[in-house]
């Protein structure tokens, strides 16, 4: 049974070792007093079977093309059924597996551990309300057999079994959130979002329900096609039963409410692009997805999962499924069987929450990714790369952490990252286009983290990027959007085939990966923070073999300019060598530790120690500070230990509440030490207790004082409506609680030109609270001031005002439509709020509008104001909101922004 709320696995053993009810009359401790138990049990920073793989990630139709006889997939020459057009990016072009499995040496050359291809399952090879094919592979109906375009199931268990006998893994990309686009509505195919409030989800009985109070749990109610949703799923004649397994063929398991905005409630319930989003709190869909790749686990030996939209899928399915699947996994001998999920963010008290309070192993690093291209590529100010690997910590708790994340560059839906250096720096040449690259790539590979390589950015591949144009094939191309690309470090286009070893790029990958195997501390040592220049100029960190006790210094330098540094470490009085890269041959560390070391412009330098980090005589006084909720995420608790000392040291946290077992929470190897319990589950003020142990490098630990805390009672905030809005007859208002928990009860209240606030209804739809208030029955006056609040028990809103009446509209001085369609525009790149083409004319209405033409694709956009992102409008009208998705069939399109609402749309 899948847990209700989003986060009781997280505690799961927490809660079940102690219970919640609290000793009689038990008295609380000051802060760092006297533990009654013994000690904390000191442990070493968790290292997880995978953190040091070296991922090749490749799209298989556009990586070879080892025969030409499954190029159609078996449907026939028009291009409109066999999704077959090497022609055309949207369509399949004809790579395969029997082309990867040719290729293998190549693959190897570059020091590749693992593979990692996007889904191979058999999909809808034409989806005509796209315009475009399912050779990415997204759009599956049957998940038991290889995508005839790529070959066959033997096709795969050949290629599988040919990398082992290799040392490398295979991973396949999965989807549990959706399958292809075949369920349509009686009313039209694609439909907008229905909101759960406006119709609620009812029994096969017509009783409404709310999904989560149910979600994975034996209560769930039968449902009716007919009555239960919002939209009647209608299955096209001769496609009943087109998906595999049969039970993929239920309407009743899916969402039925309409297309996402991707934001708000919308994100977990709504369909992308149309296709159709599962029902994934019901545990006939939980079951089925862990029987799916189950199977492909025992019949494949498939090594690992890399799974999509993540973050669009509830809480409850991954607390179930990961851990599940994972010890199929470990039963079927595969002890290092690793999955990591997509969540497309970059904040990362939000990705953290999947590998903590979800249970789950490892999310691709959104964040590192944007730190990385701010760093190498944007000159971004080197302390911001310090402050970014300090924030680590979010991914600490007792199973997981940072160090397992998969790092990366650029993908198959953002850009490359040959795209993006020369984007960020269209007026270089190419010797610095290709250090950028080059300096990317050494951040990635020398910091924590497993590096993955997007296939084609070894030999150079760039583009505007965003989706279609950034899956270029290795083989020679026949793509017209895909010719026009230059490559980086070579005179090759992509008329050609690209499988060269001697690529500039392809060697430099190369020995990254040798100098990492050769020295695995660089891989999975642990990482500490050294310096950090001013600006543009050095990031140095250390690498810690902890079992040799030998450092590391790494200095990378993302200035033009050669730069200089003094870089503590351990060591006093040693010798450092270098091992990569063009400094010095050897330094020799100052008697305070510090080394001196000159970086030249664009790239790393790395250094190791002649000898032991000096052994620590004993372990250093460690206090904790008083735990405090977490800003970023209410729901789990700061915990922070300041120690003495200036050795190499390994903090080990625990929890318990009051009275109970304790259970260790994390383990840091970096200052500041600290760990970010998860306590969302717990009741508010419930009762809790911190410590912590201090374990140096020769074996001795101290342990901290006990202090006490109390889970925090939840935050509500009000979203809508808009401050200093005008409006008539209605008020929409949303909130948000954090932590999410699916018992919450929001009361929304109302104040009339600043009098007693009165309720004026109440929410317990989570996870978003909305209610709609109908002020045209107040019969009150123009320009009437209203105040709105939230209230979530003892917890009150901020407060947002209303006016009653018509605005008065000060239009900006321009709008245009950034996106990643501006280069269709002819802009000379994507996401330009600058670019002339991109502009947007004020009518006599007072509506902004732009009519271009545009070729058939997926596209995502907003508006921008002034030619700058400063001020910027996504779904909803938000500032600073979502990107706003756009599937276009070709032709002419009118882009609209009315200024009063900031609401842009296209048609």
């Amino acid at each position: 049974m899948i847990a209700r709320n989003a986060t009781i696995v997280v505690l799961a053993s927490l809660l079940a070792a102690t219970g919640t009810a609290l000793p009689a009359q038990a008295k609380p401790a000051g802060p760092n007093s006297p533990s009654p138990t013994t000690t904390a049990e000191a442990q070493h920073s968790l290292r997880a079977p995978v953190t040091d793989e070296n991922f090749y990630f490749v799209m298989a139709d556009r990586f070879a093309n080892g025969t030409t006889a499954n190029d159609d997939g078996g449907l026939g020459s028009d291009p409109m059924v066999s999704g077959f057009d090497p022609t055309r990016k949207g369509f399949y072009n004809g790579g395969d597996l029997k082309g990867l499995l040719n290729k293998l040496d190549y693959i190897e050359g570059l020091g590749t551990t693992s593979i990692w291809l996007t889904p191979s399952f058999k999909n809808k090879a034409v989806q005509p309300a796209d315009n475009s094919a399912g050779y990415h592979g997204y759009w599956i109906t049957d998940f038991t057999q290889i995508d005839p375009h790529l070959g066959s199931n033997d096709d795969l268990k050949a290629l599988i079994d040919e990398a082992h006998s290799r040392g490398m893994k295979v991973y396949f990309d999965i989807i549990t959130n959706h399958t292809a686009d075949v369920i349509g509505y009686k009313d039209a195919t694609r439909m907008p979002y229905v909101s759960k409030d406006e119709v609620p989800y009812r029994t096969a009985d017509g009783v409404p329900f709310d999904d989560r109070d149910v979600a994975g749990s034996e209560d769930f109610p039968e449902l009716d096609a007919e009555t239960s949703f919002p939209y009647a799923p209608v299955l096209e004649e001769g496609e009943e039963n087109l998906k595999v397994p049969a039970w993929l063929n239920d309407p009743t398991l899916y969402h039925n409410r309409g297309d996402t905005t991707f934001a708000g409630e919308d994100s977990y319930y709504g369909d992308f692009f149309g296709l159709d989003d599962l029902f994934t709190e019901h545990p006939r869909v939980v079951d089925g997805m862990k029987e799916i790749y189950q199977t492909w686990i025992a019949d494949f030996g498939v090594d690992g999962f890399r799974i999509d939209t993540m973050k669009h899928v509830d809480d409850g399915f991954w607390q179930e499924f990961g851990p599940d699947v994972l010890k199929f996994a470990h039963d079927q001998g595969k002890d290092e069987f690793f999955m990591f999920g997509e969540v497309f963010d970059t904040t990362k008290d939000f990705t953290s929450q999947y590998t903590t309070r979800n249970s789950m192993q490892a999310v691709l690093d959104f964040p590192f990714q944007e730190a990385a291209r701010s760093f190498a590529s944007r000159g971004a100010d080197a302390q911001q790369l310090e402050q970014f690997f300090i924030g680590d910590d979010w991914y600490t708790d007792a199973d997981s952490n940072a160090y397992s994340l998969p790092t990366f560059l650029g993908n198959h839906d953002m850009g490359r990252i040959g795209g993006f250096v020369a984007a960020d720096n269209p007026d270089a040449g190419e010797g610095e286009l290709l250090a950028r690259d080059e300096l990317a790539h050494e951040l990635m590979y020398f910091s924590r983290g497993n590096p993955v390589i997007y296939y084609g950015d070894e030999q150079g591949f760039t583009g505007p990027g965003g989706d279609q144009d950034a899956r270029q094939t290795l083989f020679a191309s026949q793509v017209a959007d895909y010719l026009d690309d230059d490559l980086l470090g070579t005179d090759a286009t992509h008329a050609e085939d690209n499988f060269n070893p001697e690529h500039p790029l392809y060697k430099t990958i190369g020995s990254l990966a040798e100098v990492t195997e050769e020295h695995p501390a660089l891989r999975n040592g642990a990482h500490q923070h050294r310096y950090a220049s001013e600006g543009a100029g050095i990031y140095a960190f250390s690498r810690i073999d902890t079992e040799r006790q030998r450092e590391y210094v790494v200095a990378l330098n993302n200035s033009e300019e050669a730069q200089t540094a003094e870089v503590p470490t351990y060591l006093p009085s040693r010798t450092f060598k270098s091992i990569y890269g063009e400094g010095e041959d050897r330094v020799k560390s100052a008697r305070n530790g510090t080394i001196t070391i000159t970086v030249p412009p664009l790239s790393a330098v790395v250094y190791e120690a002649s000898g032991r980090i000096p052994a620590s005589k004993a372990a250093p006084a460690v206090r904790l500070t008083q735990p405090t909720p977490a800003e970023g995420d209410n729901g789990r608790m700061l915990v922070e230990a300041d120690l003495d000392g200036s050795s190499f040291y390994e903090v080990t946290f625990e929890a318990r509440t009051a009275g109970g077992e304790w259970t260790p929470i994390g383990t840091d190897d970096n200052a500041p030490y600290r760990v970010f319990h998860d306590v969302a589950a717990l009741d508010p003020g419930t009762p809790l207790e911190y410590r912590a142990v201090v374990l140096d490098n020769k074996g001795h630990t101290a342990g901290s004082g006990v202090v006490n805390a109390e889970a925090p009672a939840p935050i509500v905030t009000l979203q809508a409506p808009a401050e200093n809005a005008w409006v008539r007859d209605a008020v929409k208002l949303s909130a948000v609680a954090d932590p999410e928990k699916a018992t919450n009860v929001v009361s929304f209240e109302r104040s009339v030109n600043g009098g007693d606030w009165e309720q004026i209804g109440t929410d317990s739809s989570s996870p978003a609270y909305t209610l709609t208030d109908d002020i045209a029955a107040l019969d009150l006056p123009d320009n009437t001031q209203l105040q709105y609040r939230a209230v979530l028990g003892e917890s009150v809103s901020n407060v947002r005002t209303v006016i009653i009446g018509d605005p008065v509209v000060v239009q900006p001085d321009a709008v245009s439509v950034p996106g990643s369609l501006n280069s269709e525009m002819g802009c000379p790149g994507d996401w330009d709020p600058a670019c002339d083409q991109a502009q947007m004319t004020l009518g006599d209405d007072g509506l902004w509008r732009l009519t271009v033409d545009l070729p058939a694709g997926d596209y995502l956009f907003k508006a921008a104001i002034n030619r700058s992102w400063d001020e910027n409008y996504g779904a909803g009208g938000g500032l600073g909101g979502g990107n706003i998705p756009l599937a276009h069939d070709g032709g002419s399109v009118t882009f609209t922004y009315d200024h009063r609402t900031h609401i842009v749309t296209a048609e």
